[in-house]
């Protein structure tokens, strides 16, 4: 599987996991606070830091009409219009360029998803390093198209996605000019259930379609994503904020920063974890080979008397003849005069 270096960070199955934050609207309109996020997400360890290129316009009419309108019990926003919500939402064009300069200064890669195609042309003149699909927009051949042609790294998350919509967006990804494509297992609720997460397609999405493999994850904690790392995702995104007590459109499933510190911390042990296959003592474990159990002389013998279970066992450490061996060696007889406490050897008998 291909190895992905942006700016010489390098995204695959031989290094740790790429952490990304993702800010959203978490910013509550206020560029101060979204500096502030900067800050709070580089002393977290995270890799990158995104934001979203749009403008309430840009996504949708303002209409009051019932197709325009969120009708889902069972998400964050049912009830609200969708234009009222975007404008909310929204990350100000101008703040784009403090915000990217601020998280480079920080050592951390910023970056952003578009929305449409003249959010890929202002985002263009920023010199982002990649780009992102978010789930609603996996669809959208023109964007998909339009990003491609930048010949940057294209992160897509597949949120909702058939298998033939997603071998679609692939081909035209590829087709269009992007040769450094990543996939994201997606659900597309917010918050998204553990239970509905179904990380088994990411080993089979990686054979699919032949592309690094990761998880946009809003589920609460960080359970599921260090199980997907576990699983080969490379690409971790989460949703982040200074406080969910503080409100914002995103927030009540975002990580606040100890969080996300966790989340680097717990990623990184499980990709250390994997390994390869190996078996036998590996170099640490070596010195811990003589505290295995092995055959010992238990009491003081002279010489020619018959080794038996009341004078040799099989106890820790293991300086002796292995286990295996001890039903063979029962009714031998010592040639010499050993003490108790001497680890049994051939030339004993």
């Amino acid at each position: 599987m291909k190895t992905i270096d942006i700016g010489g960070v390098k995204i695959g199955q031989y290094n740790k996991p790429f952490i990304i934050a993702e800010m959203s609207g978490n910013h509550n309109q206020s560029l101060t606070r979204a500096l502030e996020i900067v800050e709070a997400v580089a002393k977290t360890g995270a890799s990158a830091l995104k934001i979203q290129t749009y403008t309430a316009d840009t996504m949708t009419l303002n209409i009051e009409n019932p197709d325009f309108k969120i009708n889902d019990g069972s998400s964050l926003w049912n009830g609200r219009n969708l234009y009222q919500l975007y404008q909310q939402a929204y990350t100000p064009w101008e703040w784009h360029k403090p915000i990217f300069d601020r998280t480079r200064e920080l050592g951390m890669i910023p970056f952003s998803t578009p929305f449409d195609e003249t959010a890929v042309d202002f985002l263009e003149e920023l010199d982002v390093p990649l780009y992102k699909i978010a789930s609603f927009e996996n669809t959208d051949i023109p964007l998909i198209k339009k990003v491609a042609a930048t010949g940057k790294p294209m992160i897509i998350s597949t949120g909702m996605a058939t298998v033939a919509e997603l071998d679609e967006l692939v081909r035209t990804a590829r087709e269009a000019g992007c040769d450094d494509l990543i996939l994201l297992k997606c659900t597309s609720t917010y918050p998204a259930n553990p239970e509905n997460t179904n990380i088994s397609t990411i080993p089979n999405m990686r054979e699919l379609f032949d592309v690094q493999v990761g998880l946009s994850d809003h589920t609460m904690g960080t359970g599921v994503a260090v199980a997907s790392v576990a699983l080969g995702a490379t690409v971790i995104e989460k949703h982040f904020t200074l406080s969910r007590e503080d409100g914002g459109v995103d927030s009540s499933f975002s990580m606040e920063p100890d969080e996300m510190r966790s989340l680097v911390i717990e990623t990184e042990r499980a990709w250390q974890a994997i390994g390869r296959i190996t078996y036998g003592p590996t170099e640490n474990e070596k010195a811990s080979i003589k505290f295995r159990r092995s055959i010992y002389i238990t009491k003081n013998l002279r010489a020619g008397e018959e080794l038996t279970e009341e004078n040799m066992r099989v106890i820790r450490p293991g300086y002796g003849m292995k286990p295996k061996y001890y039903e063979e060696l029962l009714g031998k007889k010592v040639k010499v005069k050993v003490s108790a406490g001497t680890p049994m050897t051939l030339d004993l008998i």
